[in-house]
């Protein structure tokens, strides 16, 4: 919000691949889940991305930049993000803590990949309406 946008936007997707080395747990063997808790974590990461989506906003400045608009909103969203994972970690305890923690790393990779990839896209167009004018 502070500094701008550099070059082509392709930094916003960047965490997406920093956090791929936490796939490795979903693929540890003694993890055991079965298909509806993986649609159910991919439906509650797919809620917990709306908001995200919904408040992340790009800006041209005069100066020509590309900045990310300053949103309280955006602040409220992530912290209901965190507290809604935490709560269902809570109240799921009959799931072992490795399948939980696969779970959640499932849901996080669904809310942040779809939060990142629209913002990208939301970019673009800020970028694209800046270079056309």
């Amino acid at each position: 919000m502070v500094r701008p946008i550099k070059g082509s936007g392709l930094r916003i997707l960047l965490p997406l691949l920093y956090m791929s080395p936490a796939l490795s747990v979903v693929m540890q063997p003694s993890v055991h889940f079965t298909s509806i808790e993986i649609v159910v974590s991919v439906i509650f990461g797919t809620i917990l991305s709306l908001p995200l989506i919904y408040t992340t906003g790009y800006e041209i400045r005069e100066d020509g930049k590309i900045y990310a608009i300053k949103s309280i909103g955006f602040v409220i969203a992530l912290i209901s993000v965190f507290v809604c994972r935490r709560l269902a970690n809570y109240f799921l305890p009959g799931i072992d803590p490795l399948t939980l923690n696969a779970l959640s790393i499932i849901s996080l990779f669904v809310y942040v990949g779809l939060w990142r990839i629209i913002s990208f896209i939301k970019f673009k167009k800020v970028y694209n309406s800046r270079v056309a004018v």
